[in-house]
């Protein structure tokens, strides 16, 4: 990544959660191999027709299997050795469409496609470059739209605010460690998601920084200082993942790693969150939310069974 960027050679990259298989393609090289759309790029053509959606069946974990991963996290909590985690589990899906017609219908900020693997529909950016100045926007909160005062519900819950005050404080100190002059521009700001079940309020907030004028040859680093994801493992975070592994009984693969492109001079990226995986012909869908000390099992475990969602309107 720090040879593409010091030649301000455009490339596309997938980092997966523990970091242990990245995939690095020239903007060429892609073609073929993965599909993405940005709010900045995208590199296929819509079909001309695609099917409807007409069976989305969710088969969540049992309460009493989150319940075990929950406890074991909470007991770390209690014991100081994590004080958030981003606790997340495998839901079997059922559906008419493949993961290439999801890919063409759904509509969401980022959207990615690795050829029967995965399909990603993100809502989250990771990090956005742009003319030296680095971006990040950490999405923590969750709720139904069509709930009665959902909006003042969501930023007035202390639970949600504790938990967005930790992320936005260890996003800041990750912005730190590559860039100077960092602010928190935008402090849990509402954004509305459609999805054909119902439509969804997440909060997200908006920090940046500034950063050498050499960063492009130095790009990797960046990235790969502030990985994984703050809001999708916890803190503190080298901990905090090692937790995760014994709470979760699971492999994460690449969701809630990140995705990214880079155009020879500016870089725009996403969480991979909202993530459906092909597993030897069977659709899972992976989806989870921070806990903290003041989590509620029975809550937690209805937040995770409500992300399992295609954003098809």
């Amino acid at each position: 990544m720090n040879l593409f960027g010091s030649q301000r050679e455009p490339f596309v990259f997938l980092i997966d959660f523990l970091m242990e298989q990245p995939l690095i393609f020239s903007w060429k090289e892609a073609r073929g191999k993965i599909k993405w759309e940005t709010p900045g790029t995208i590199n296929f053509v819509h079909p001309p027709e695609t099917p409807e959606l007409k069976q989305w069946n969710s088969y969540p974990v049992t309460f009493e299997t989150y319940k075990k991963g929950f406890d074991v996290v909470l007991e770390h909590i209690h014991k100081g050795d994590t004080y958030l985690l981003n606790f997340t589990q495998p839901t079997p899906v059922e559906t008419n469409l493949s993961l290439e017609e999801i890919f063409y219908l759904s509509e969401a900020p980022y959207k990615i496609l690795l050829e029967n693997q995965f399909v990603c529909f993100s809502p989250e950016s990771f990090v956005k470059i742009k003319n030296g100045k680095i971006a990040s926007f950490p999405m923590k909160g969750t709720i139904d739209a069509e709930t009665e005062k959902a909006e003042e519900l969501i930023l007035s819950d202390s639970k949600e605010l504790a938990e967005h005050n930790t992320i936005v404080d260890l996003i800041r100190n990750d912005l730190s460690l590559v860039a100077e002059n960092v602010t928190v521009e935008r402090f849990r700001y509402l954004e509305r998601i459609h999805t054909a079940q119902k439509d969804l309020w997440q909060v997200s907030s908006e920090i940046t920084g500034a950063l050498p004028e050499n960063y492009a040859s130095r790009i990797g680093d960046i990235l790969f200082a502030m990985l994984p994801a703050g809001s999708v493992s916890g803190a503190p975070k080298k901990k905090t993942v090692e937790i995760i592994q014994k709470a979760e009984n699971y492999e994460r693969g690449y969701y809630t790693g990140v995705f990214g492109v880079f155009d020879g001079k500016n870089l725009d990226s996403c969480v991979l969150i909202r993530f459906l995986e092909n597993q030897d012909g069977h659709l899972v869908y992976k989806s989870g939310g921070g806990i903290t000390f003041m989590s509620h099992a029975e809550t937690e475990y209805e937040e995770m069974k409500k992300k399992v969602y295609v954003p098809i309107a």
